[in-house]
């Protein structure tokens, strides 16, 4: 075997795993879109200069909003959000750079998740989904889950 057939052989194994990569990457874009997902950027450290910014896909699962990189191979979601902690802020319109490197028309928002911050950018709709997603958490969520826990009712405590 001289060095032109393993050059060739080492070539062809590359391109078939490169091929094989873009595949996996374009079957897994794909089912989550017929899942449900929405377009979706998300950056954390939240950084003045407009990088940072990773693209991907969302979807709601119960009460965790998955975010998935859009050119990962890997199965998991990169980053969830959940829905008792998930705190919307102040909204903005994209500036610098980042017009460019955000889906058009898209809506920047400042979040916290149990304290860590994280921006979001999404489409209008996207964002009404979202809202609406968090405000369809029942409000009584905290008490019953105390009362699941040996937590009393107020009316349960004796009065003097």
């Amino acid at each position: 075997m001289d060095i032109a057939s393993l050059t060739q052989g080492l070539g062809l194994v590359l391109l078939v795993v490169v091929v094989l990569a873009i595949v996996v990457i374009a079957v897994r874009r794909s089912m989550l879109a017929r899942s449900g997902a929405i377009d979706v950027c998300w950056r954390r450290p939240v950084s003045a200069d407009g990088r940072g910014w990773v693209l991907g896909q969302g979807r709601f699962h119960e009460n965790e909003f998955l975010m998935y990189r859009s050119f990962s191979p890997l199965p998991g979601a990169a980053r969830r959000l959940h829905r008792g902690t998930l705190k919307l802020g102040a909204r903005r319109s994209p500036v610098g750079t980042e017009p460019d490197l955000l889906p058009m028309d898209s809506v920047i928002v400042r979040c916290t998740d149990g304290g860590t911050q994280i921006e979001l950018a999404l489409s209008e709709q996207a964002l009404t989904g979202l809202r609406s997603w968090l405000e369809s958490l029942p409000p009584a969520t905290r008490s019953v889950k105390l009362f699941h826990r040996g937590a009393k009712k107020a009316s349960d405590i004796p009065k003097q």
